[in-house]
């Protein structure tokens, strides 16, 4: 496959030169543009017909996300991964609901990047080819690796794929397939357990709402649960299993 070509659509100039970096270390991408407004952006996603922009929210006139909504209205050809420091589960939502295939908060560790693209390109390689794919291959190349297991797995409480609709799930009745997402990226970029209160202000939801989540998806096997001894209870805290390897 050619190289990915992407635009950086970023008004900070020190994150506009992170960014930059981070791309263009992984083997298959090159920058080709870089862009410090939505509108500006969206005169050279028109132009130079980028395969990917990253795209920032908070700048000044158009921010990211009319300047996503606007490239959907105007058929615009070009995938987009956000970085941004909005955190909100609005924004988000939105964001997701217009396309966007990946969501980075800021401040983010090169591994995160590295990430996001090598799925990217994973996905772009696959739907470029002309062959038949399986269920659990698209849900790995719609949700990731963990998910796409998760939705394998059989039993009532557990995923299951809903045929009404390629991308659809049927999760457990108050959990949120957004969400879901959200906390599952946020995870992927973690080297240590993390706790319920961690991962709820990492993904900027209530603690309560974040334990539903972790002691569901420690239930399908995709998180393992630690106990750390401190002062007073004991803290739970959940790491990704890796199942892959096992």
């Amino acid at each position: 496959m050619e190289r990915i070509r992407v635009l950086l659509i970023e008004d900070d100039p020190m994150v506009q030169e992170v960014n930059r970096q981070f791309v263009e270390r992984v083997e298959g991408f090159e920058v080709i543009g870089v862009a410090s407004s939505g509108t500006e952006g969206l005169e050279l996603v028109s132009r130079l017909e980028p395969d990917l922009a990253i795209l920032d929210i908070f700048m000044p006139g158009l921010d990211g996300v009319e300047t996503l909504q606007r490239m959907r209205s105007q058929l615009l050809s070009v995938d987009v991964i956000v970085i941004s420091a909005a955190n909100d589960m609005a924004t988000i939502e939105r964001m997701l609901q217009n396309g966007a295939t990946d969501y980075i908060m800021k401040p983010f560790k090169f591994e995160r990047v590295k990430q996001a693209l090598e799925h990217y390109r994973h996905k772009k390689e696959t739907l470029v080819s002309a062959r038949a794919v399986t269920q659990s291959e698209l849900d790995r190349l719609l949700f990731g690796q963990r998910l796409g297991a998760a939705a394998s797995a059989v039993g009532a409480d557990l995923v299951k794929p809903d045929t009404s609709g390629p991308a659809a799930w049927e999760l457990p009745k108050g959990l949120q397939v957004v969400t879901m997402r959200q906390i599952i990226q946020f995870l992927k970029g973690q080297s240590e357990p993390l706790s319920a209160e961690e991962v709820a202000e990492g993904v900027g939801i209530a603690r309560v709402t974040a334990r539903r989540y972790l002691e569901y998806l420690e239930k399908t096997g995709d998180l393992r649960r630690d106990l750390q001894y401190g002062v007073g209870r004991p803290l739970n805290k959940y790491v990704w299993t890796d199942k892959t390897s096992s």
